[in-house]
């Protein structure tokens, strides 16, 4: 159940619906969150759902590492249109942000999942996880519970090993959330 609630479309849904809120004009400003979300994750989700059915990709975890590289590439497509389309409608430079070091963490998880399976859940969780308690402070420390719960949820289905998981949280937390900090210094 973990693997399905905080499956890295949906985590970084809800980071993109809350990037937003550092900057003026929040809850109003979610919209652009929203086209960002369009863009980042349903887009991909539903082209994987539809590969799955037409038996082109094994499931919707895309367990099968060698189909990674297309998808993720596919991803990377989809996630740079929605920055330009947010920056032609001039959206919040904090959803901007929030997109350019996805788009960093997809293209490093292809890269790497050319050999190798980093899981991209732990990656995905870590990155929200550290963003957010950054973004809104200490209270939100008890979220870091959540890497390793969810990280745990992949070594029982056996769909990475625990170094695949380690490595996927460290870079989320480090890399990707680390490159959201510095941009948001830079811009906002």
């Amino acid at each position: 159940m973990l693997t399905e609630v905080f499956q890295p479309p949906v985590v970084v849904l809800v980071l993109l619906l809350i990037s937003p809120a550092v900057e003026p004009g929040f809850p109003g400003t979610i919209w652009f969150g929203l086209l960002g979300a369009f863009f980042v994750c349903i887009l991909p989700l539903a082209y994987v759902l539809v590969m799955v059915k037409l038996g082109r990709i094994t499931d919707h975890h895309v367990s099968d590492r060698r189909q990674r590289p297309a998808l993720l590439l596919m991803t990377l497509i989809s996630v740079v249109a929605g920055l330009l389309v947010l920056q032609l409608l001039n959206g919040p430079a904090s959803v901007s942000v929030m997109i350019i070091s996805l788009i960093v963490g997809i293209a490093v998880l292809a890269l790497v999942s050319a050999f190798w399976k980093m899981s991209g859940h732990a990656s995905a969780l870590a990155a929200a996880v550290v963003i957010a308690v950054l973004m809104f402070g200490p209270a939100w420390l008890p979220l870091l519970l959540l890497i390793p719960a969810v990280g745990w949820s992949r070594l029982v289905l056996r769909a990475h090993t625990l170094a695949q998981v380690v490595a996927g949280s460290l870079f989320g937390a480090v890399v990707i959330a680390g490159l959201w900090w510095l941009l948001r210094g830079l811009v906002l």
